[in-house]
């Protein structure tokens, strides 16, 4: 698909891929709706795979458009925090997509790249794909602000 998970020198990583999942699904327990799941988490980017069932498509049988919106979000948010640590709060500002071509009904997954990372904002890209595919369907930016720390 992209060379997303290649890791990047510039980040390093506050959760692994397991206490990532541990923690988000403790503090937004609603965001598993989506039947999100980490496949891989490196320094500077993630790959999450999304679960699709009938009610993520739209007429003419396709994954539909909020889905992959809802994944490039989550996606975003997950590699934010698997790198800044256990902050909840972090939240979206802007996410803008671009549908790039008809997705199979079937499952999705998403790399994500870190951008930018800084103290009060975090931008990243988000390439969307079929899961047994590498066609990307859909591509993301991301920005989340960060509250500050104590």
């Amino acid at each position: 698909m992209t060379d997303f998970l290649q890791p990047d020198a510039r980040y390093s990583l506050a959760l692994n891929k397991d206490e990532l999942t541990v923690y988000v699904r403790e503090v937004f327990p609603q965001s598993g709706t989506y039947r999100w799941s980490v496949e891989e988490l490196v320094p500077g980017s993630i790959k999450v795979a999304m679960e699709i069932d009938d009610d993520h498509l739209r007429p003419g049988g396709t994954v539909s458009g909020p889905t992959m919106f809802a994944l490039a979000d989550v996606a975003a948010y997950l590699v934010i925090l698997g790198h800044i640590g256990k902050v909840a709060l972090a939240v979206t500002t802007s996410l803008n997509i671009n549908f790039l071509a008809k997705p199979p009904a079937g499952n999705l997954q998403a790399e994500c790249r870190l951008i930018k990372l800084g103290k009060r904002l975090a931008t990243c890209e988000v390439h969307i794909t079929g899961a047994h595919d590498n066609n990307i369907v859909a591509q993301a930016t991301a920005t989340y602000s960060i509250p500050p720390r104590d």
